[in-house]
């Protein structure tokens, strides 16, 4: 009896629910497309090709020019004083190229030039050009009568200067002298100054070339051919 009793109460409960198979699975569901993910991926690769179409562009709109890498002086031609730079292109810079560099050297500079500048044609010409109304006066002076680190494109006071130790026999140049006054010649630019790499600088010599007024001229190399002349360094205009 009590066997029957277990096999009759077992035969109320209710089966476990059997596991589905792997066949009977649900199907997902179909993911869901974002097309304004997809329209921004695409215009970020537009953007991006855009980019770099313009970085080639602008690198085909440079041009090779010429640098001088140390000071010339008015008179001076660039010698082996220059090296190339690349620049933006500008038809209303007019740079030298420097498939025209040979040309270049055999140019004059009209005015000083300080190194790093990049060169365009109007700073050269074929000889030394003086402006209207100016004149160029060489004067040969030792040292005492210029400044230390004198160089192109300072800007100068020529003084007169009394010598010492005169004789009698020159007392009408004394006179002369006096009566211009030892007193202020010109101010002037200086244009180019040699001596500091040959063998007068072991003299304290220097040749310099003033640029003054065409009315100073004559005193100037009056008094520079005495021997009468001092430079001071002053400001610029």
């Amino acid at each position: 009896m009590k066997i029957q009793e277990r096999t009759g109460a077992g035969a109320g409960r209710s089966a476990a629910p059997a596991q589905p198979s792997v066949g009977d699975r649900l199907p997902s569901p179909p993911r869901e497309r974002k097309p304004a993910l997809a329209a921004l991926a695409v215009l970020l690769i537009l953007l991006g090709a855009l980019g770099a179409t313009m970085l080639v562009l602008q690198v085909g709109d440079r041009v090779e020019v010429v640098k001088v890498t140390a000071d010339i002086q008015a008179g001076e031609s660039v010698g082996d004083n220059v090296t190339s730079v690349m620049v933006a292109a500008d038809d209303s810079i007019k740079y030298v190229e420097w498939t025209k560099v040979k040309a270049l050297k055999k140019l004059k500079a009209k005015s000083p030039i300080y190194a790093g500048t990049v060169v365009v044609g109007q700073m050269f010409g074929a000889k030394e050009q003086v402006p209207a109304g100016k004149a160029s006066v060489g004067l040969a002076l030792k040292e005492g009568q210029y400044y230390a680190d004198i160089k192109g494109g300072d800007t100068v006071a020529a003084y007169r200067v009394g010598t010492s130790g005169s004789s009698s026999s020159d007392s009408s140049d004394k006179d002369s002298s006096s009566s211009s006054g030892n007193g202020l010649i010109a101010t002037a630019s200086v244009e180019r100054v040699k001596g500091e790499s040959d063998a007068t600088v072991s003299t304290g010599s220097k040749s310099i070339t003033l640029l003054v007024d065409e009315g100073e001229a004559a005193a100037l190399a009056s008094a520079s051919s005495a021997g009468e002349v001092a430079l001071v360094r002053v400001p610029a205009k």
